[in-house]
């Protein structure tokens, strides 16, 4: 007998990692839990969903809804209010009045920053100059992913810039990007979902003539296990990685915060 219901909210899910991992631990731990996927159609839906959910005890959160989802929570942790994004929304209920409190969280951060730490590993040592003392990385994308991306980086001791179709504040349009600044960065990484199945034949409109052996360059895309972006970097000698493991390791943190796990 189900006890207790999970799932993942966005516009377009598709298929689900994380649909599979949570169902698959269920039965394999014998939980009587189940996960499942509620695409909508607008953000505004959330409450309705969880009013028909009684048993909804947390949900993760996708394109495009990360930050959108943010005026319908009760409360942030700390690393969720620094980051201006959230993954994982904890649901608790009053057993008294039933009232609802949610609270979100941002595991996409945990996640992205334990294998970005293993594929530093793999990179060219960084030679810092006289007057840039912390690597760069180039972010692509400007959604609630690359805000836990930056956030991440900046802990990894680097400086980012963002970067985007168009130029605004904080951001560069990519034909803005120099081949120095192309050349200098250490890590390029891909906050966007082009180049998700079934559109793999998609990437970000980069100027990847300017990469060179020894840069890495993250995608977070993780369905193909390797996108057009990732092909193209290798090709230019890059070190490459998909998106799976970040994925992997949000979803435990998730599992962590819908349990109150340290």
């Amino acid at each position: 007998m189900i006890k207790e219901e999970f799932g993942l909210i966005g516009k377009t899910l598709g298929h689900s990692f994380s649909a599979k991992y949570f169902n698959e631990k269920f039965e394999r731990e014998d939980i009587p839990a189940k996960y499942d996927l509620y695409p909508l159609a607008s953000v505004d839906l959330l409450p309705s969903l969880i009013e028909d959910h009684p048993l909804l005890k947390g949900l993760n959160v996708t394109i495009p809804y990360k930050i959108e989802v943010l005026k319908f929570l009760d409360a942030l942790s700390d690393e969720a209010k620094a980051i201006g994004a959230v993954n994982v929304i904890k649901i608790s209920r009053d057993k008294e009045s039933g009232r609802r409190y949610l609270k979100g969280y941002n595991s996409d951060a945990f996640g992205f920053t334990e294998s970005m730490k293993e594929v530093l590993k793999k990179a060219s040592p960084y030679k810092a100059s006289e007057t840039d003392k912390k690597p760069l990385a180039l972010v692509l994308g400007t959604g609630g992913a690359s805000k836990a991306v930056v956030w991440s980086m900046h802990n990894l001791g680097f400086d980012t810039q963002l970067v985007g179709r168009t130029h605004r504040e904080n951001c560069l349009a990519y034909e803005e990007l120099t081949p120095e600044m192309i050349y200098e960065a250490k890590a390029v990484i891909n906050c966007t979902p082009l180049g998700t199945s079934p559109d793999v034949e998609k990437a970000a409109p980069f100027p990847y003539e300017y990469l060179h052996v020894g840069q890495v360059c993250f995608d977070l895309v993780y369905n193909p296990e390797e996108t057009l972006f990732m092909k193209i970097c290798k090709a230019h000698g890059c070190i490459v990685s998909n998106g799976l493991e970040m994925l992997r390791l949000q979803a435990v943190g998730a599992w962590k915060i819908w349990n109150d796990q340290d």
